[in-house]
């Protein structure tokens, strides 16, 4: 046998491997994208009802008298939150009834949002 002729089994082989091989990788590749699409799609922060305690615009906090918060398995309670969009506090006074979401961001607990409640 040549060595053109087993340099043509070989490459032949090489084809046939990859070609197997090739089908596979792609039924992952088509399989990793459900399970992003299902983290994108996580599940919403619950709306939790509270009573304004006080509001500190220049630091960016408020304190707020709380019901249960499932999602930081936090009790009812009064404590501060640091607010990602401090602007957001503007409206609210002392007192205010309001439903707001949180979330523990870098060991803080952030007031995600807020708004008056009905």
């Amino acid at each position: 046998m040549t060595a053109h002729q087993n340099f043509s089994r070989l490459l032949a082989c090489v084809l046939c491997t990859g070609v197997l091989y090739l089908p596979g990788g792609l039924a992952q590749a088509q399989t990793a994208a459900p399970a992003g699409a299902a983290a994108a799609t996580a599940t919403p922060l619950p709306q939790v009802d509270a009573e304004v305690r006080k509001v500190d615009l220049s630091a960016g906090k408020i304190t707020l008298k709380h019901g249960e918060i499932p999602n930081l398995d936090m009790p009812p309670m009064t404590m501060v939150f640091v607010a990602r969009d401090p602007a957001r506090l503007g409206g609210f006074k002392v007192g205010d009834k309001v439903r707001f979401r949180a979330d523990q961001v870098k060991g803080a607990y952030v007031l995600v949002d807020i708004e008056a409640a009905p």
